[in-house]
């Protein structure tokens, strides 16, 4: 199996300057950057909000890193610590040295970084598939979590041709002239696109070698060993799965779940509706 990584020297020089960049023009205050070994490689995480209390870690989407939360860090920080984590095999500033091959590596991984970082209580927020990440390692190491927010999560469908064209549509449409943007972000279903500095940055990771798994879609059995309170945020118009069924499929499974279907989101949740995202993390995390 192969790791991520970038193509050449100079692929990952422009993107790390695009990084640095990008991160002293949206991270909103203080931080402390701590860069964490693991067995699947150096893991970079920033740690930002109060000393003590159990901490709110923020995992990203495929393609993502902290940087994906900038718009959450303030408000959040004023409650909880927060760790926001370039997680491995992702464009960011960690290196991946071993392969993660499936759920259970990527289970691994997310256990030992919590365990250096000695947080025992984790509030963990995973979008997409950073809540794929989120979800398997309450179920394969369990013991760490408290509990979960899960802002539209990877995991319960196929990658099918809507998704697909809906990635490709956003890509298209991010890289229209900037005027262009709001109405083709409205018509193609994805907010992210108007987020014009991680766009830049996402250019910029062109040249990485993105070799992550694609997450199957769980068991029956996996999901009824979820046993910590958890929020399913989904977006009622989701390219990536009918939220309906997913939302179906849960309530029967997960008696510590509940799932809320977000009117008029997509797949981009976090950027659709941050301030109802930011909101229930809190809410969740107070619980």
């Amino acid at each position: 199996m192969r790791i991520s990584e970038f193509k050449n020297d100079q692929a990952r020089d422009r993107f790390h300057a695009a990084y640095e960049r990008t991160l002293a023009e949206l991270w909103p205050g203080p931080r402390t950057a701590l860069d964490v070994p693991t067995a699947f490689g150096t893991t970079r995480v920033y740690r930002t909000g109060p000393r003590s209390g159990e901490p709110i870690v923020l995992l990203s989407g495929s393609g993502g890193n902290a940087l994906m939360w900038h718009r959450y860090i303030d408000r959040l920080a004023r409650h909880r610590p927060v760790i926001a984590v370039d997680p491995v095999g992702e464009p960011g500033a960690s290196v991946q040295t071993a392969p993660i091959g499936g759920g259970e590596d990527g289970a691994a991984w997310l256990d030992e970084l919590l365990a250096e970082l000695e947080v025992t209580a984790a509030q963990v927020v995973g979008c997409s598939f950073g809540g794929w990440l989120a979800l398997n390692h309450q179920i394969h190491r369990p013991g760490r979590t408290a509990s979960l927010t899960l802002v539209d999560p990877a995991g319960f469908a196929g990658y099918g041709p809507r998704f697909y064209a809906w990635l490709i549509a956003g890509g298209l449409a991010a890289a229209a002239p900037r005027p262009l943007r709001p109405r083709l972000a409205r018509l193609v279903g994805n907010s992210t696109i108007l987020e014009s500095q991680l766009m830049s940055l996402m250019r910029a990771s062109m040249g990485f070698r993105r070799a992550l798994p694609v997450p199957p879609v769980f068991s029956d059995e996996e999901l009824r060993r979820l046993n910590v309170p958890a929020l399913f945020l989904l977006g009622a118009r989701s390219a990536m799965h009918d939220s309906r069924e997913v939302a179906d499929r849960i309530g029967k499974l997960v008696p510590t779940a509940t799932v809320e279907i977000v009117p008029g989101a997509g797949h981009a949740l976090p950027t659709d509706r941050p301030d109802l995202v930011a909101e229930r993390i809190l809410r969740t995390a107070a619980r």
